[in-house]
């Protein structure tokens, strides 16, 4: 069974840093694209940011790039999101997402397959 599980959230003070981690199991992702979603109750997911399998080709959202860095560890099968200078409209539920092998680096919520439970992230002012 195929399986994304988020890790790292929590609570942080604005201006602070946090580190999300995404473990995926029960098959390989190195020749999957990743990404990083946000939703807040009530609101759609949005997109945060995005890996591609074979360069390493990284995509941000405009409200996050240059705070934000998304890597992978594809000996880990693990996907991360290294998030700096936090604020409070960073608090969200983030989610990791995998497309499917050899595909390109989405944007769209819907071109991923799998998906995480994901991890609540909390910045206060």
């Amino acid at each position: 069974q195929v399986q994304l599980v988020e890790s790292g959230g929590g609570l942080v003070q604005a201006g602070g840093s946090l580190r999300l981690s995404c473990a995926a199991s029960g098959r390989t992702f190195s020749n999957a694209p990743m990404g990083w979603f946000r939703q807040a109750p009530g609101k759609e997911r949005d997109f945060v940011a995005s890996i591609s399998w074979c360069r390493g080709s990284t995509y941000y959202a405009d409200s996050v790039k240059g705070r934000f860095t998304i890597s992978r560890d594809n000996a880990k099968n693990t996907v991360y999101l290294q998030m700096n200078s936090l604020k409070p409209e960073d608090t969200d539920v983030y989610y990791c997402a995998a497309r499917g092998n050899f595909d390109y680096p989405s944007k769209q919520e819907y071109a991923y397959n799998y998906w995480g439970q994901g991890t609540q992230v909390n910045v206060s002012s």
